[in-house]
């Protein structure tokens, strides 16, 4: 029996059309997985059935019956709820205060007949009720504890109980594992086929596409605002859905010959580096590590232990309490990023459009931009128009950046094309090392494959590579090394072909001797 389902729903904002004439059929009791490329609709349309967006045509159908929704508490009260990818929790509360938090269990008072509220919260029977829902469910959780001190994993449990706690049987999940450890995930798994074996049907959106054959019963594809392909998933695999996707075949892992370069002379040292937040408090505890010629060096690490931290210290933006960084031999501690760029170390920043990118500038001026002074380029404080031209035409071409006006602005371009921009700006500079942070962040299938196949070819040309990852896969696939991250400190290292989700999954987790 379907549980919900979406006839000709179709969403535009002004003449944009977001979802175009969907129809989405989900069964009750299933986990549905709802795949497709950045800007697909795949969020638009679960914004529709969850009440944040208002269809402009089209119905939604819950268990055949036509429902209008105007809000979440409108999904929530037909059983429908949503886990986001950042989660919405206080942390100064306990885990049943969250649960309960805008729908308090108050204490009663009687006398006769008569029976009313009193304006006091009973925090016994709350947490009474909420740890009945967490032994229901096996979370292994405490409905006391503060959720300040809970694993990230276990933060998203609490995201969980507060669905079930309002009784919705469907439950929606934006990119849920994107901040899990791989063990995490394994468990995060565990508790979808729990939801599902007490009743519960699932709407699983993702771009990782092992996640999908690992734990979903039926796949959705959408592109361009449209279903293109609705598979059981046990009868497909990720070539197939990747495809479909985008349209041909994807190589999904790059040709990598991993290589031991700890013999070839070292070309970037970091040596004890420390830094504070803007509370004055230590958030990087002197960070060690070199990087060799020629050798891909992955910082891998759940977020929020760090990574951004070193990545602003080595670039530039934030400056390091102590410690030394060197280059070719040459201190650049703490020099700013115009130093940077100039001392030929190139930057793929963690956020594209706030560090990377300017919007309401032209494609041509963000592919100079910070490298406006060469002299291919500049004559006498003045930018060579013709140059600059041939030059965006060159790269257009040689990074496959999709560009419907090649003199338009970088806010015409999608989030993977906006990100091949600073590729391309960045590999033709010609760097001896690149840092590159998240690279392929909010990019498609397709996409990741160009980028990855870029940084493959740039370390083949003898360059080194810092890449800082929040995918695990990423990391796996591209590093001769790997380094990992916890707490604002390097806990481990691995070597890429002996690297394993298991052992990088404990070293995330702090557990050193993973």
């Amino acid at each position: 029996m379907d549980i919900i389902q979406a006839i000709n729903l179709t969403k535009k904002f002004g003449n944009f059309v977001a979802n175009d004439n969907i129809n989405l059929s989900i069964k009750e009791n299933e986990i549905k997985a709802i795949v497709g490329e950045n800007g697909a609709g795949k969020s638009t349309l679960m914004n529709m059935l969850y009440g944040l967006l208002k269809p402009t045509s089209g119905e939604i159908l819950i268990r055949g019956l036509v429902v209008h929704f105007d809000s979440p508490i409108d999904a929530i009260e037909h059983g429908i709820g949503m886990v986001h990818q950042h989660f919405k929790l206080v942390p100064t509360l306990t885990i049943f205060e969250n649960v309960l938090l805008g729908i308090e269990i108050h204490k009663t008072c009687r006398f006769l007949k008569w029976k009313w509220k009193l304006p006091i919260i009973d925090h016994k029977y709350e947490k009474k009720r909420v740890q009945e829902l967490i032994n229901q469910y096996g979370f292994n959780l405490k409905a006391d504890d503060y959720v300040k001190d809970l694993s990230i994993g276990a933060k998203q449990k609490v995201e969980i109980l507060k669905m079930l706690y309002r009784q919705v049987k469907i439950i929606i999940f934006d990119e849920p594992t994107a901040v899990l450890t791989p063990q995490e995930i394994d468990m995060f798994f565990d508790t979808l086929r729990e939801l599902k074996k007490n009743g519960a049907t699932v709407i699983l959106i993702t771009h990782k596409l092992q996640e999908v054959i690992a734990v979903s019963d039926s796949v959705t594809v959408i592109k361009q605002g449209k279903v293109v392909g609705e598979l059981i998933t046990s009868q497909t695999n990720s070539s197939d859905i990747a495809k479909l996707m985008v349209g041909r075949e994807v190589l999904l892992n790059v040709a990598k010959n991993y290589a031991d370069y700890r013999d070839k002379p070292v070309i970037y040292q970091v040596d004890q580096i420390a830094t504070n937040n803007h509370e004055g408090r230590e958030i990087l505890h002197h960070v060690s590590f070199s990087v060799h010629e020629g050798e891909i060096v992955g910082i891998a690490g759940v977020e929020g232990n760090g990574q951004s931290e070193l990545l602003n210290v080595l670039t530039g933006i934030m400056r390091s309490t102590s410690g030394k960084v060197f280059y070719k031999g040459n201190e650049i501690t703490n020099v700013n990023a115009t130093r940077v760029r100039k001392s030929h170390i190139a930057i793929i920043p963690e956020d594209r459009y706030e560090q990377g990118l300017c919007l309401e500038m032209r494609i041509a001026d963000n592919l100079i931009a910070g490298y406006h002074h060469l002299p291919d380029i500049c004559r006498y404080g003045f930018l060579k128009a013709k140059a600059m031209k041939n030059k965006t035409f060159d790269l257009v071409e040689k990074y496959d950046i999709r560009v419907s006006n090649i003199d338009g602005h970088i806010s015409s371009l999608s989030g993977g094309n906006a990100q091949k921009v600073i590729i391309a700006r960045e590999f033709s500079s010609n760097p001896d090392i690149l840092i590159a942070a998240q690279p392929t962040r909010g990019v498609d299938i397709g996409a990741i494959e160009f980028i990855h196949q870029q940084l493959i070819d740039l370390q083949k040309a003898g360059k080194a590579i810092i890449l800082i990852s929040s995918e695990l896969s990423e990391i796996m696939t591209l590093s001769d090394r790997i380094l990992v991250m916890f707490k604002g400190q390097i806990v481990g290292e691995v070597l890429g072909e002996n690297a394993n989700r298991e052992n990088i999954g404990l070293l995330m987790m702090g557990v050193k001797n993973g």
